[in-house]
């Protein structure tokens, strides 16, 4: 590499990991009542599948007035950003994922959810979020047993 090349490389680099979030993902939540996704930026494009409203997505790539975002399984679609809010919310990434009274592994256990239950995040604690459920139960899980974060 050239001696200019390499030094533009090690300004941006560095540029990169000074600027506060220039790594961080961006997660979104689908608004009720679902968010219809396609397989490129425009309601005229073919419609590949629907996400329930609260599925949390990584925005990707975002062009005016559509995210191209990835869902928990990894696949990749369009969706119109006026379909999308801010509202954090997660997914338990396994089966029979732990909701406890507290955020300790010894907390009384509240319940078990199942793969693909999402949660709006209350709070972030190291390891661990303050989450509530759709029926109104609040608990706390281990932040790597969800995908939205």
């Amino acid at each position: 590499m050239a001696p200019e090349r390499r030094a533009v490389a090690w300004v941006l680099l560095g540029i990169a990991f000074q600027v506060p979030g220039a790594w961080a993902l961006e997660f979104l939540s689908v608004k009720p009542p679902g968010a219809v996704m396609y397989d490129a930026p425009s309601q005229s494009a073919r419609r590949l599948f629907i996400l329930s409203a609260g599925y949390p997505v990584e925005v990707v790539v975002s062009v005016e007035g559509w995210h191209k975002v990835r869902d928990a399984s990894g696949g990749l679609a369009w969706v119109a950003v006026d379909r999308l809010s801010d509202e954090r919310r997660v997914m338990a990434n396994s089966s029979r994922v732990p909701v406890r009274s507290a955020p300790s592994d010894d907390a009384t256990l509240l319940f078990e959810a199942e793969q693909g239950v999402h949660f709006k995040v209350l709070e972030t604690l190291p390891g661990w979020l303050k989450v509530e459920h759709r029926d109104g139960a609040v608990g706390f899980l281990r932040s790597a047993q969800v995908w939205g974060q």
